[in-house]
């Protein structure tokens, strides 16, 4: 059964919420990982391998991460391409600057970002409002 243009993208934007709030955790809970200090191909990426996945905040994030992909891919059997990647992708962007800012203090989010928000916001309004009809 497919679903209508609206819960389409209220679940894409549950993804991008998903991948854009974990994006950040991510980046902070690998930091450490390029000193590993190992030489030749496989030993760094079983070195990389092992640091990351000992480190159960980054295993947490990152299995967050990947189940805002299995809900994108349960949702892409039913919705419409032409709104999946916009919507997902271009959120993405947002919820990452804003989780940066609210976790991690990393980003100013000056008026410039907040303007790029705003048009980002906009076209994807666009986009739902133009399939909905």
């Amino acid at each position: 059964m497919p679903m209508n243009t609206i819960t389409q993208a209220v679940w894409l934007s549950i993804v991008a919420f998903l991948w854009g709030s974990t994006n950040p955790l991510l980046k902070y809970y690998s930091k450490g990982v390029e000193s590993v200090g190992k030489k030749g191909k496989l030993p760094v990426f079983i070195a990389e391998f092992l640091f990351l996945f000992s480190n159960v905040k980054y295993l947490l994030s990152f299995l967050l991460n990947q189940s805002g992909s299995i809900l994108y891919y349960i949702t892409l059997a039913n919705a419409d391409l032409t709104l999946a990647v916009p919507i997902s992708n271009s959120l993405t962007f947002i919820f990452t600057a804003i989780s940066s800012r609210l976790l991690f203090k990393e980003e100013y989010l000056n008026l410039e970002t907040i303007c790029g928000m705003f048009f980002i916001v906009t076209g994807v309004m666009f986009c739902v409002l133009g399939k909905a009809e």
